[in-house]
């Protein structure tokens, strides 16, 4: 991370993470706090979805309007201010508002982060670094989580923890975003509609991100489940299965940049395809524990890369980078949303192998779709042209760089 610009989306991808892994520790402080059952918790925990479809498709107007540095400084900033709501709610539907409020920044902000991450790849002459600020979003809510785990078993009461916690991100925040680069439109350029409609390019590309996104929410909601039910593991080891999924997703992040530029983004999904229909095949027929875990972190290694190489070709490929990502941002939502629901309903109905299974062949679409990620190779970024093509490439005109 040499490019001061990459450093800077780096971190904001690492803060953006680290906001969401601090509410995520405290969400049982405020269930007792507040008196609510599961079920009840489990509506109000729908309004960040909520909130984020709502506010994703209004996020490249909000760049064109203000431009890319200062939309994603203003974002990231109220989601870091929105962090300290949830546990100030007197009751449930103030929480539900918090919430929505909260889901609405941080899908907003998403959608412009990802879409600045797309320009600085561009500045970089097309190298790839989306595997890598995916992964810095991982190691950022590891480290927003293991602070919040530390200060809960303190004892700590969650108002003043995520209160200083919201400080100190919404101040980290704005450190970070001054280094991200300046994208502002042409003069006279149409603005994008107020609600972006996905193309049809742009939904065959969030057709490959469905297929991931499904793969490694349903994988990580159920791993520890599907290894203490199905292959009569403790609880310890049902958990160390998770946290062994999530490292490998991680470290296959961290290192997918390095995968990516040698093989390009269709070789590298397909081949990590492929190592996920292994792993769910594993799962689906394990009976040991090991078994299990072994195919659940063939699944983390194999998604890993997947879904940051579609926002990449989603934001060449969209009239402009913030367009192009919101477009496939909602279709990942969405999916993400429906994925462990929909899995845990073919287990009830039928049985966990068989959901596996059928994960299995989910993958196997994922891997068939990703031509669809293939660079169009007549436009090149490298070279003595980027500047003088820049303001055409910050309009979204120009094409995923080869």
């Amino acid at each position: 991370m040499r490019h001061p610009h990459h450093r800077a989306i780096a971190g904001v991808f690492a803060v953006h993470g680290a906001v969401g892994g601090s509410l995520a520790t405290r969400m049982p402080w405020i269930q007792d706090h507040l008196g609510l059952d599961p079920a009840v918790l489990g509506l109000a925990l729908l309004c960040p979805a909520l909130g984020a479809l709502v506010a994703m498709p209004t996020a490249g107007r909000l760049a064109h309007r203000f431009g890319g540095r200062v939309a994603t400084r203003a974002l990231l900033a109220l989601w870091g201010t929105a962090l300290a709501l949830p546990a100030l709610a007197p009751g449930l539907p103030w929480l539900c508002a918090a919430l929505l409020v909260y889901g609405a920044a941080a899908g907003a902000c998403d959608v412009v982060m990802n879409a600045q991450g797309v320009v600085v790849e561009r500045r970089l002459g097309g190298r790839s670094i989306m595997s890598g600020l995916h992964g810095m979003w991982s190691v950022g809510n590891f480290a927003g989580a293991g602070a919040g785990a530390a200060v809960a078993a303190a004892a700590i009461d969650a108002r003043a923890h995520l209160a200083l916690m919201a400080g100190a991100l919404l101040l980290a925040g704005l450190a970070v975003t001054r280094g991200l680069p300046d994208v502002r439109p042409e003069p006279g350029e149409q603005a994008p509609p107020r609600f972006a409609v996905p193309s049809r390019a742009i939904l065959a590309i969030g057709l490959v991100g469905l297929c991931a996104t499904v793969t490694e929410l349903s994988g990580a909601q159920w791993a520890a489940v599907y290894t203490v039910e199905v292959t009569g593991a403790g609880e310890g080891l049902g958990a160390a299965t998770y946290a062994v999924f999530a490292a490998f997703m991680v470290v296959t992040r961290l290192c997918g940049d390095a995968i990516v530029r040698r093989l390009g983004p269709v070789l590298a999904v397909r081949g990590g395809a492929a190592l996920a229909t292994a792993g769910a095949l594993v799962v689906a027929t394990a009976h040991v524990p090991a078994a299990a875990v072994a195919g659940f972190a063939l699944v983390g290694v194999g998604v890993a890369v997947t879904v940051p190489l579609v926002f990449a070709a989603a934001g060449n490929a969209g009239p402009t980078p913030g367009q192009g990502v919101a477009g496939v941002a909602t279709i990942t939502y969405l999916s993400g949303l429906a994925a462990p629901a929909v899995t845990g309903w073919v287990a009830g109905a039928t049985s966990f192998p068989v959901a596996f299974g059928l994960l299995a062949c989910v993958t196997l679409v994922m891997g068939a779709g990703a031509g669809v990620l293939r660079p169009r190779r007549e436009r090149a970024w490298a070279g003595a042209g980027l500047e003088s093509q820049t303001g055409a490439g910050e309009a979204g005109q120009s094409r995923q760089p080869s």
